[in-house]
């Protein structure tokens, strides 16, 4: 285990599943930058991740941490030793396991919210302990009822194992809860495990929860699901009623479900990134009055000194920078350079982002690019690290480049558009950097993209001007045109977009703003929050 910085008590415990500080970019960016910005808070991070590896190798630590994180601590849902020993016979609680019924009955409903004695971690510790959820003849016959009523035409075993994993990480998140050192504020910046966490701590402890959604993580994991094909059973289809899907599927989704709407009844403040992504959390369930939107913000004045370097006009290259996963679409993103350079020869498009967290993806991107003639051999990374320099990279005679995790701030001003080709995006960074550095952005119409590249915050926003363009997702065509026209710098729409994108960044996305709304809110709930917690901990003598 890392030297990790502990602490018995901190002002703010973050929740980090699967991102900071292992997973450069997003999340993880966001993380670091609330810590760093708001120096006079404590703060605590705890990690949940599914296994210590990512794609075969162990995680490795990709920030220094800041002097005012005072803990972190690590924490693995499918990777302990508790199927490590030969189990003992045992009955389990005849009572605790009729609240586990109740627990699976909600999951499959998705209605309301966890039964009462369920949002507590005495439940998990004291009633039915993980080892009889495991191992006891109740839970076995449990098991073994719900399958015979609810699918006993899908094999056993999978529903066996579906069942055991979804449940199974509850007992290890109360755990986790029980040993958290003292805190005054829960914060997640997701619902999932990260956010049940922070709920399930906040119920138990009587602490203020405050909830950031990035992305919807309830609508992403439904992506994930339908599209997963590691659950691959389903019925043949002539015994399938109509829209039927995998009822492994489901059981997945449903659990989520039912997560997401723990943690907005549970959350004092349920945060949104830009108004489409609030619109959204109440229609899943998240109590209105308790929504708000705050949006991320950026170091406007250090990217825009990085002007200063950029040729003008600047080369027809599009930059892309994002992780290289399925949810980014970086095929599609291949497929437009491939249109464009036919219109374009001299344009290159650049790949900068994380390559460590699908391998496969990475390896099938490259071998896109070899087919389609717009690269000469496969590049090797070490981590997140290309082998090559940067400019070795700019050098060769590549059409794609894959620049692996690299200083945006060498990247942009070499840029002339920014581009994102993803099938899913909360309110991406990404953008207003590069608005902040002078480069106009054309992206796919998902999550804040286009409130950030038309203006969508008010009549004034919108009265700004387009930063850029948005097409549809998965189209090509359409990204090859919108590239073309804005490299078109005869036309003006460059300089427009530029220009829109600057006053843009610098009049509601200055990271200053973002900070001060965070720190109104710890501000405000701190100091009863301490309060009640030393009255709990130090209790008065009556006289």
């Amino acid at each position: 285990m890392p030297n990790f910085p502990k602490s018995d008590s901190v002002d703010i415990m973050l929740f980090s599943e699967g991102t900071y500080p292992y997973v450069k970019g997003g999340v993880s960016s966001w993380i670091l930058q609330l810590m760093k910005g708001l120096p006079e808070f404590t703060f605590g991070v705890c990690f949940i991740g599914a296994t210590p590896y990512l794609d075969g190798e162990e995680m490795q630590i990709s920030y220094e941490f800041p002097p005012n994180l005072k803990h972190l601590e690590v924490h693995y849902l499918f990777n302990d030793d508790s199927d490590k020993d030969k189990p003992k016979r045992r009955e389990g609680n005849p009572k605790a396991f009729e609240s586990v019924r109740e627990l699976y009955q909600s999951f499959q409903n998705n209605e309301g919210i966890l039964p009462e004695m369920l949002q507590n971690i005495d439940f998990y510790i004291d009633e039915v302990t993980f080892e009889d959820f495991l191992h006891s003849q109740r839970a076995w016959d449990f098991l073994t009822e719900t399958y015979s009523k609810n699918c006993p035409d899908i094999p056993f075993i999978d529903y066996f194992w579906t069942l055991r994993n979804i449940h199974k990480p509850i007992w290890i998140l109360a755990n986790i809860v029980n040993n958290l050192p003292k805190t005054a504020i829960y914060h997640s910046p997701s619902t999932g495990y990260a956010g049940f966490l922070g709920a399930l701590s906040s119920y138990t402890n009587k602490r203020p929860f405050f909830l950031t959604e990035h992305g919807i993580y309830t609508r992403e994991r439904k992506i994930d699901m339908l599209s997963a094909d590691w659950i691959e059973y389903k019925k043949p289809a002539l015994l399938q009623e109509p829209e039927e899907y995998n009822y492994i599927k489901k059981m997945w989704i449903n659990f989520f479900d039912k997560i997401g709407l723990f943690c907005y009844y549970r959350a004092n403040h349920i945060l949104s990134l830009f108004s489409g992504a609030q619109k959204i959390q109440i229609a899943f369930g998240a109590p209105k009055e308790r929504t708000r939107i705050i949006p991320n913000g950026v170091d406007v004045d250090t990217l825009m000194a990085t002007m200063k370097e950029r040729q003008d006009p600047p080369k027809p290259i599009i930059t892309l920078i994002g992780r290289v996963v399925p949810i980014k679409d970086i095929k599609t993103f291949i497929r437009a350079m491939k249109i464009l350079i036919e219109k374009i020869p001299d344009a290159e498009g650049w790949i900068v982002g994380a390559v460590d967290e699908d391998k496969e993806y990475v390896m099938e991107c490259q071998q896109m690019a070899l087919a389609l003639e717009l690269k000469e051999k496969i590049q090797q990374f070490d981590g997140n690290k290309s082998l090559q320099t940067i400019q070795e990279i700019e050098q060769s005679s590549d059409k794609i480049k894959f620049f692996g995790h690299s200083d945006i701030k060498k990247i942009l001003p070499k840029s002339a558009l920014q581009t994102l080709t993803s099938i899913s995006e909360g309110m991406p960074l990404v953008i207003l950097e590069g608005f902040a550095a002078g480069v106009p952005c054309v992206a796919t119409d998902v999550g804040s993209c286009r409130d950030l590249i038309e203006g969508g915050i008010n009549d004034e926003d919108k009265a700004i001007g387009f930063a850029g363009a948005i097409t549809g997702i998965a189209n090509p065509n359409a990204l090859a045109d919108e590239y073309a026209n804005l490299l078109d710098f005869k036309n003006g729409r460059w300089k427009e977009a530029q220009k829109n994108g600057l006053t843009r960044v610098q009049k509601y996305y200055r990271q200053e703003m973002f900070l001060d709304d965070y720190r109104e809110l710890y501000n405000e709930a701190l100091p009863l929050a301490w309060e009640m917690l030393d009255a709990k901990l130090y209790p008065k003598e009556e006289s």
